[in-house]
């Protein structure tokens, strides 16, 4: 029983070898619908894992003010790459 196929498709990213990824993401559900679940059961995956633990530390927190920090600092580069030319005034 331990020993049997799992269809690419059905298989997590980290599983999937370098030669299957074609199949593997081609066998994605990429419709608004699939990308709404894709990403619900992500943050599901994340409040298990970080959030609704027993001992909880500051990790799981710090990851989002983290990941809040990067977000904004992409959105708002092109403001700070034009005053970055700006010599004095």
């Amino acid at each position: 029983m331990a020993d049997r196929a799992v269809p690419v498709i059905e298989k997590r990213l980290m599983e999937v070898k370098l030669g299957e990824i074609g199949t593997w993401v081609g066998g994605r559900d990429f419709t608004p619908n699939g990308m709404f679940s894709s990403v619900r059961k992500g943050y599901e995956r994340y409040l298990n894992k970080y959030i609704y633990v027993k001992k909880g530390g500051i990790g799981g927190l710090s990851m989002v003010l983290a990941g809040y920090v990067l977000l904004s600092y992409v959105w708002s580069f092109d403001h700070i790459k034009h005053d970055r030319m700006r010599k004095y005034h």
